[in-house]
């Protein structure tokens, strides 16, 4: 039996790279089917897909719908106002490259659905092999294989066969780190402009810029750091900085409303807030949602503040102190603090929470480290249950506000 392993693990082994990583992405895709298939038998009529919906009910449901809406009508120069005279949800708070570009893939089979389906699909297969390269020369090739395998089979694996932006996102975003930790900053000027239309973040990959300048500017006695890195990192920063604003301005000409883009994603907002949001505020957001989850947990809303602030003092703790954390060096590190930072600043968490951390993906690089069996398994093991959990209470259950992934 021992013979058998060690042959098949040689053989494994020896096939290519591309290949195994598709074969992993393969049977992670084949077990959230079933997932999907054994989530649409228990829906019910309470939940917004119905009786026994289809696969694709699932992959055109909840954000799909509107990039389809934008691939199909655009967006609108007249911004739709709810009875109360607000701002109410609509296409501008979502981003136009996935949503045009699954509309050109899907011109070639006369569906949007399969376009996006199909981008979705492949994009996460070439964002499991760029986080493959992100990782393997910091943890080592081993763990970034676990890595992938945790990132395939994760809770929100579901994004890989729905029609949003995050796996194009994801994609986007392990080729742009990549580039940065191996100083090819040239193809940042092309990888930074797509990934800002593609989904809000880019103001978090500004940070990371500046960070990782700081972080280069104080080593450059060991690490030399030339005046065209100089140039291009400034540069660079700038142009995120750019087009992370960009889409505000293009709301607000199109519209002729200046804060056109902050008020229609405030508008979601207001669907948690009691008498509504005046405006934003950065860093808002996480105080009005600590009060407001523990008020419907039944505790004390004065002690959400609390809460939140140990929560910030643990991630930290996690990121500087960690030996797992700290072997994926620090850019990823600079990364996952400045990323958590931006969603600090201009997210209130709610259902949507857990798929807005998918970002901080290259972090399981740092769950993958321990080489026991029984801790990679276990947590594969999570990784599935969590996976079901996800999937079961947000397309089979999902018929509330704290129900939309």
């Amino acid at each position: 039996m021992a013979d058998v392993a060690l042959s098949l693990a040689r053989r494994w082994a020896q096939l290519p790279l591309p290949l195994r990583i598709a074969l992993i992405y393969l049977s992670a895709r084949v077990v959230t089917t079933g997932l999907m298939i054994a989530a649409a038998a228990q829906s019910t009529s309470l939940s917004r897909f119905g009786v026994e919906p289809g696969l694709v009910d699932f992959v055109l449901g909840w954000d799909a719908q509107w990039y389809w809406l934008v691939a199909e009508e655009g967006y609108p120069s007249d911004l739709p106002l709810t009875d109360s005279g607000d701002v109410a949800e609509n296409a501008w708070a979502f981003m136009p490259v996935f949503a045009y570009a699954a509309k050109l893939l899907g011109l070639l089979f006369g569906s949007w659905g399969v376009g996006a389906f199909l981008l979705s699909f492949v994009a996460g297969y070439l964002a499991c092999l760029a986080l493959h390269r992100l990782l393997r020369d910091r943890i080592g090739r081993s763990a970034a294989m676990w890595a992938v395998v945790f990132f395939s089979f994760g809770p929100l694996a579901a994004m890989f066969q729905v029609g949003y932006a995050e796996t194009l996102f994801l994609l986007l975003l392990f080729l742009a780190l990549d580039l940065t930790i191996r100083r090819r900053y040239g193809w940042l000027y092309v990888v930074i402009p797509v990934m800002a239309f593609t989904r809000p973040g880019i103001l978090a990959f500004a940070l990371f810029l500046g960070l990782h300048g700081i972080v280069r500017w104080m080593r450059r006695r060991d690490d030399p750091l030339s005046g065209r890195d100089i140039v291009n990192i400034i540069a660079l920063g700038a142009l995120a900085t750019v087009c992370g604003f960009a889409w505000q301005a293009i709301a607000a000409i199109v519209t002729g409303d200046p804060g056109a883009y902050l008020a229609t994603e405030l508008s979601w907002r207001r669907n948690w807030i009691a008498g509504g949001v005046a405006g934003f505020v950065p860093f808002e957001g996480w105080v009005q949602a600590s009060q407001f989850w523990f008020a419907q947990w039944g505790l004390p809303s004065a002690l959400g503040p609390v809460a939140l602030v140990i929560l910030i003092a643990g991630a930290s703790a996690v990121l500087l102190l960690s030996p797992q954390v700290r072997k994926l060096g620090p850019d990823l590190r600079l990364w996952s603090a400045g990323y958590l930072l931006y969603l600090l600043a201009v997210f209130f968490p709610q259902s949507s929470t857990f798929r807005l951390l998918l970002p901080l993906s290259p972090l399981w690089g740092a769950v993958a480290v321990p080489r026991s069996r029984v801790w990679r398994f276990g947590v594969l093991t999570a990784c599935v249950i969590g996976q079901w959990a996800w999937i079961h209470s947000m397309y089979a259950l999902g018929n509330t506000f704290w129900q939309v992934p």
